[in-house]
């Protein structure tokens, strides 16, 4: 018999082994389940889904050599390895993106997969299982009609509609589907469904509508049921008038929506209540409602319960049938719009008894919500800005300059208005819009009393998931790197925009020159898909693309040449490099072939001067044909390499030659190969041919280095505008000049994004220079290259075009000698990859951490004299070191 003081020790091991079990098995399990992008999505109309995952475990030299996938309707067959609709089999492979190539895939239905994954050939694979269900599938499903009040378009106040429904048996399941021409809020019983904003995303409304699908099993109740449905006016109805003609839009009308609640009931049945005449309309107490200016509420027009069953709705009309505003109805299958970030105020100053001015502390996208007290018609003006005059109060004057002038008075910039109704606390936050603002301005015709508790920011965003950090030992670093992606995440909206105040336009240059550090920074895919098929859809025959996407009709006739319009190649290229999904070459090579062809015959030298050329310049002015050719030159790249992914040979041999055609027309036309600068030597001019690949190799190094010297000469300071600011960095870090491009991005003087930051933005500007009186969005993302910048440079962290997704890693690090440690991490398809290094005196010690399933390449960044070692020993091929998975430590000495 064992003495008792053995039997601690005996429960000690067995929780040690079990410990060491449940750990294992955590580790075993395969994580980032995603069908299209989403996890456990809802309402897909991919009838040839995609399925991604990846490999935890961080054991040095890890990797995939099989996998096998399951789809099936029953959840515990697929659990156990088998599915009544797809089976793979075994397959020896490492890829982890797989395209679902089963049976026909049926509307309304919710599939499980399982993938199992064998590891470095282990017998025993490890398995996940995840879910996805089918929307529509095709406009054929739909029920419901698209119905509207029949209110003509310039009235004001927000139509409502209800219905009531009797669910006359027990309720298994039921899901939501809407679309809008508009915005729309949706209730059922008195409750709001979901915590979205702004759905449906903007859309060419002609030819696209979107639409969301809710799981509402739980907001319904057997015996009777009440749907609510209030409808803003968003870009479809815009009330508001400003230069781009959006009053004029083609397919503006009075917002409309298409609704169907299918409820799949215990026995089995299915029953759809539709959008059709069983409803009923109304006004209500949203008076007034504007996407670009702000929303105003009548709290003394509200119809209580409403959007309840008991409601008496006698005095509501019925509502009428509409035609649908476009030919297709596609499911949102993207992050949505969502308050992503709560934000109290650092500051409240009392300006008087009817006046109060808060400070959020940083500039933002976003609304926000104030409670009040006061009297029943007290009218109270909620004003937003990014700046405050010199009297304290709030400035809009460096982006209100496009609003008309005459309809200011009802109609004024970044403004709710709010009325109240006597009855108490009220709380008001807008159902329609969005600002931009860091101060807001409460004003009431009567003295209120307010706090700094009665109000709060929301920071509205398209609710993407960050995928990259950026650590580095200084301080104004950190801050551009923040600035970046406040920048960036103000300017997606289900689209990518310029800035969040003025105009809210999806400008395409401003799109494409901040893809990258979208893509290192967050899992934006699904916002670009999305977006890309509006470019489809703005895209004319003849393959012309507007400046704007989406547009209404504005900017097919001016800012849309190369420079900017590459956006149809360059995005759908770097998502394929992030990613290493070559769908969205696919679904975009015809559109990127007819833009290219367009150029070619209207510019058959291989030169073009058609664009804006280098937006936002300071000093020197470089020649539009030469930006622009460069532009038109990395189309028709992308276009060859994208045909040769696609095995489209003929095509990868006819564009190849094309794009040498017109590098030879540049370089003949404006490079000097003696002096080795092009046109007159300014920073664009040399940065665009080096970042770009224009330059031969044989004079790459003589061009950086008197690019170095036209910085050093200029005191380190730019003199770009913002196709410049996109290659100057990595022109310089890319052809060792890695320091000088350091002491760009680090400078505190005017011109550079640190004059910004010293200067207090908590966001990139739109102008270098901060005193400009127009043309000085304080949010925009136009010069947010920089971000970008610092995975590539510092972090030296890229993904390798032939082995996309991050296959296989690119390391190219510069330990440039301002910095003490820099890290930067960024989540890729097969995990974390880490770059991160410090320096001990004259010792640098470089960490890498490189996922499961992935490799790298690593070009050691050695200065003469330096060695770089692994576990004491010397490496002897500092410029392609090949590693595998796993965590490592280099000394560089």
């Amino acid at each position: 018999m064992k003495s008792r003081e053995t039997k601690p020790a005996i429960m000690k091991l067995l929780f040690l082994f079990f410990l060491s079990i449940s750990v294992f098995s955590a580790q075993a399990q395969v994580v980032g389940l995603k069908c299209e992008y989403l996890e456990n999505p809802i309402g897909i109309d991919n009838i040839h889904p995609r399925f991604v995952w990846h490999i935890p475990d961080a054991t040095s030299g890890v990797f995939q050599s099989a996998y096998q996938i399951a789809v099936g309707t029953d959840s515990i067959s697929v659990s156990k390895g088998t599915g009544n609709f797809w089976e793979t089999g075994k397959v020896d492979s490492s890829v982890n993106l797989i395209t679902y190539r089963g049976k026909k895939l049926q509307p309304f239905t919710k599939y499980y997969w399982r993938v199992s994954v064998w590891k470095n050939g282990d017998k025993h694979p490890v398995s996940s299982t995840a879910s996805f269900e089918t929307g529509m599938l095709s406009e054929a499903n739909w029920r419901g009609w698209w119905i509207s009040d029949g209110e003509d378009r310039n009235i004001k106040p927000a139509p409502y509609f209800r219905r009531v429904f009797d669910a006359s048996k027990s309720i298994k399941s039921a899901r939501a589907y809407i679309a809008a021409a508009g915005l729309y809020e949706l209730y059922i019983n008195g409750k709001k469904i979901g915590n979205h904003r702004l759905d449906p995303a903007y859309t060419r409304f002609d030819r696209r509508n979107l639409y969301v699908t809710y799981d509402v099993t739980q907001n319904l109740q057997e015996g009777k049921n009440a749907i609510g449905v209030i409808l803003g006016n968003g870009w479809y109805n815009f009330q508001t008038q400003a230069v781009w003609d959006y009053e004029r839009a083609p397919w503006r009308n009075r917002p409309a929506f298409c609704f169907d609640l299918r409820i799949t009931y215990s026995d089995g049945s299915v029953e759809t209540i539709s959008s059709d005449r069983n409803w009923k309309t109304s006004l209500g107490p949203i008076v007034y409602n504007s996407i670009y200016t702000g929303e105003h509420y009548d709290a003394r027009r509200e119809q209580l319960g409403w959007n309840t069953v008991n409601f008496n709705d006698s005095k509501w009309k019925n509502i009428v049938y509409r035609k649908a505003p476009g030919e297709y109805i596609s499911a949102a299958a993207m992050q949505p719009i969502r308050n992503v970030e709560e934000i109290k105020p650092v500051s409240i100053t009392k300006m008087n008894d009817s006046v109060y001015i808060f400070n959020i502390g940083r500039n933002i996208a976003g609304v926000t919500r104030i409670t009040l007290n006061g009297d029943s018609g007290t009218l109270v003006h909620v004003i937003h800005a990014e700046r405050l005059d010199k009297n304290g109060y709030p400035d809009q004057s460096n982006v209100d300059y496009f609003l008309a002038e005459n309809t200011r008075s009802y109609d004024p910039f970044a403004t709710d208005i709010y009325t109240l109704n006597g009855k108490g606390a009220e709380t008001f936050m807008p159902h329609f819009d969005y600002k931009g603002f860091q101060y807001v301005e409460v004003k009431a015709n009567k003295p209120i009393s307010l706090s700094k508790e009665n109000l709060t920011a929301y920071f509205m965003h398209s609710d993407v998931a960050p995928v990259g950090n950026i650590q580095t030992s200084s301080e104004l670093i950190n801050k551009i790197y923040a600035a970046t992606n406040a920048s960036y995440l103000s300017n997606l909206f289900g689209y990518p925009t310029d800035c969040p105040q003025r105009e809210k336009n999806g400008w395409t240059g401003d799109a494409h020159i901040a893809s990258e550090t979208g893509l290192y920074n967050f899992d934006a895919i699904t916002i670009y898909e999305k977006w890309l098929r509006d470019v489809r859809d703005e895209q004319q025959p003849n393959g012309v693309l507007p400046s704007i996407i989406p547009t209404d009709g504005w900017g097919y006739e001016w800012g849309n040449g190369p420079d900017w319009t590459s956006v149809v190649a360059i995005i759908p290229w770097n998502v394929y490099l992030f990613y290493g999904d070559s769908k969205i070459l696919s679904d975009n090579y015809e559109n990127i072939k007819r833009y290219v062809n367009h150029i070619d015959e209207l510019y058959p030298t291989g030169l073009t001067d058609w664009g804006l050329g280098d937006w936002a310049p300071l000093k020197s002015k470089t020649p539009v044909e030469l930006v622009s050719s460069v532009y038109y030159y990395v189309d028709v790249n992308i276009l060859a390499k994208a045909a040769h992914v696609l095995h489209k040979n003929d095509d990868y041999i006819k564009y190849g030659v094309l794009a040498e055609k017109i590098k030879n027309a540049i370089n003949e036309k404006y490079l000097n190969a003696k002096k080795a600068i092009y046109a007159d030597g300014f920073q664009t001019e040399l940065s665009m041919p080096l970042f770009w690949g224009i330059v031969p190799d044989s004079l790459k190094r003589k061009v950086a280095a008197n690019l170095a010297d036209s910085v050093a000469a200029n005191n380190y300071h730019l003199d770009v505008g913002i196709l410049g600011a996109k290659a100057i960095l990595g022109a310089l870090s890319d052809n060792g000049q890695a320091e000088t491009a350091y002491r760009l991005a680090a400078q505190k003087t005017f011109p550079s994004w640190g004059w910004w930051i010293v200067n207090g933005a908590t966001t990139l500007y739109e102008n270098w220079n901060i005193n400009l009186k127009r043309d000085l969005s304080l949010n925009h993302i136009m010069f947010g290259e920089i971000g970008a910048w610092l995975y590539k440079a510092l972090g030296g962290i890229k993904p390798d075009e032939n082995h996309p997704g991050f296959k296989n890693v690119l390391l190219a690090p510069n330990f440039v000698d301002s910095l003490n440690y820099f890290t930067a991490e960024h989540i890729s398809p097969y995990g974390k990859i880490i770059s991160s290094w410090k320096r001990n005196g004259n010792i640098v010690y470089y960490n890498v951490t490189i996922p499961a399933n992935a490799s790298a390449t690593i070009n050691f960044p050695l200065l003469p004299g330096q060695t770089a070692y692994y576990k004491n020993q010397r490496i002897k091929n500092v410029r392609e070191y090949s590693i595998s998975s796993g965590s490592y430590e280099f000394v560089i000495k």
